[in-house]
């Protein structure tokens, strides 16, 4: 497979700028991967297509807010920073994205808030537009995580609207996040809401966690023709013990594994054994899925519907099938369903 098999007809006016009003009341395309066939549902839905003992495994990741607005020394030129990863807790080193990064140099001071309450210097250069800052801070660690709560903002993808509003600081959480640490929301999760999992504890659907602190290598536009040649960024992820326990017993009893976004494919298809069991993790993983690929652990996912060209589009067509999924996006675009973080979700069975 080559990046420009994932082209596909999109215009701008497809991407949704707000929330469905009710987080479970998104439409839902269902794709069934032996058939081809499709149905179109609410979210709300998705329960009737699971029984007793299945199993969803949820990212409950946390998004901090990572935005930053500030200055530079000297000229006072405006610059805005995108906190990527804490290096180093006792020496305040995170990796960051910088704009405009042309002119921020090795050395430089930037300053953020009132009276410049917080001052960062810059380090080292990552990349064209990364740099490493180290924070100038003497307080306590967990004072200068509250300065960075109180000065950041929601880091709402640019497509959605220009200005973050009251309610994506809800909304732009899932309902089940817990674990601090992402950058972006896992989009698939955003359609839960409290209600529907009540229905479907009362159900007898079960739920199991794994954390990834999803990162920009979630959103690296891939820039080369053959797919073998992208590499993505390492994020951070988590597998318990008790999830791998509870997925591997609903597998081994012949019970539904479903794998809520991309982000927990991914997860889950890093840490496998030989007999194609979920195992306990905690480290990294910078893996990257696109067909041909055999998945070893859920056997239907949730997904939204993603940008041409993008990774997630990439695994979404490998779980689904390619042509399955380009129709299915085809179909998406003739019938009106909204695209991007906002968007609608897609279950595939």
């Amino acid at each position: 497979m080559k990046l420009s098999h994932y082209n596909y007809n999109f215009s701008p006016e497809l991407l949704a700028h707000y929330p469905a009003e009710h987080r479970d009341e998104s439409r839902m395309l269902v794709l069934h991967r032996k058939t081809g066939e499709i149905e179109h549902k609410l979210f709300k839905d998705i329960i009737n297509y699971f029984e007793e003992d299945d199993v969803f495994i949820l990212n409950n990741t946390k998004v901090f807010p990572a935005r930053l607005y500030g200055n530079k020394e000297k000229t006072g030129a405006e610059i805005e920073i995108f906190l990527l990863r804490e290096l180093n807790k006792d020496l305040r080193l995170w990796d960051v994205l910088v704009e405009p990064a042309r002119k921020i140099r090795i050395g430089n001071k930037l300053y953020f808030g009132e009276d410049d309450a917080l001052v960062a210097e810059v380090i080292d250069n990552t990349t064209s537009r990364g740099r490493t800052l180290r924070f100038l801070y003497d307080g306590s660690y967990e004072e200068f995580r509250e300065v960075l709560a109180q000065m950041g903002e929601t880091p709402l993808p640019r497509w959605v609207r220009e200005k973050v509003e009251e309610l994506d600081e809800e909304r732009y959480q899932t309902i089940y996040a817990k674990v601090e640490g992402a950058v972006a929301a896992p989009t698939a999760g955003l359609h839960f809401s409290k209600h529907l999992l009540k229905r479907m504890e009362i159900k007898g659907i079960d739920t199991a966690e794994i954390t990834l602190h999803v990162g920009l290598g979630n959103f690296r536009t891939v820039d080369v023709e053959d797919l073998t040649k992208h590499k993505m960024d390492s994020e951070q992820i988590f597998i318990p013990a008790a999830t791998a326990e509870r997925v591997n017993r609903a597998k081994q009893s012949g019970h539904r594994v479903c794998a809520i976004g991309t982000t927990v494919q991914r997860t889950i298809e890093s840490s496998v054994s030989t007999n194609g069991m979920l195992k306990p993790y905690e480290g990294w993983t910078n893996k990257f899925i696109f067909a041909p690929y055999e998945f070893s652990v859920a056997d239907s996912m949730v997904s939204n519907f993603h940008l041409p060209g993008s990774t997630q589009l990439m695994m979404v067509a490998a779980f689904g099938g390619y042509d399955n999924v380009m129709n299915a996006y085809k179909v998406a675009i003739e019938e009106g369903y909204r695209f991007g973080t906002y968007g609608d979700a897609m279950l595939i069975l």
